[in-house]
């Protein structure tokens, strides 16, 4: 049974950091590409950062050079650090792995950046 659990969401001031975990169970989890999404009130999900299992990384332009993602693949875990946060990065951040056809999401952890 495959199962992600984000964790590391909380209340953070404007300017602030966070990093999100993401533990993976249940996969061969070196050969997943990764990434993460988020979806705050009133809007679609949107792709917030990538990391294939090559290691090929991708940033929203909304995020570029605040947030890094990485993962390590002995411990079977993702994280996302978040700096310089801003009040629009509020949401729910979700994780998700994906490999061929086959995806799985995590329940997601609330991000809420104000001051």
């Amino acid at each position: 049974q495959v199962q992600l659990v984000e964790s590391g969401g909380g209340l953070v001031q404007p300017g602030g950091s966070l990093r999100l975990s993401c533990q993976a169970s249940g996969i061969t989890f070196s050969i997943f590409g990764m990434d993460w999404h988020r979806q705050a009130p009133g809007k679609q999900r949107e792709l917030v950062a990538s990391l294939s299992s090559g290691g090929v990384t991708y940033y929203a332009d909304s995020v570029k050079g605040r947030f890094i993602v990485s993962r390590d693949n002995a411990k079977n875990m993702i994280y996302l650090q978040m700096n310089s946060l801003k009040p629009e990065d509020t949401a729910v951040y979700y994780c998700n792995v994906y490999w061929g056809i086959s995806s799985f999401w995590g329940q997601g952890t609330q991000v809420t950046v104000s001051s």
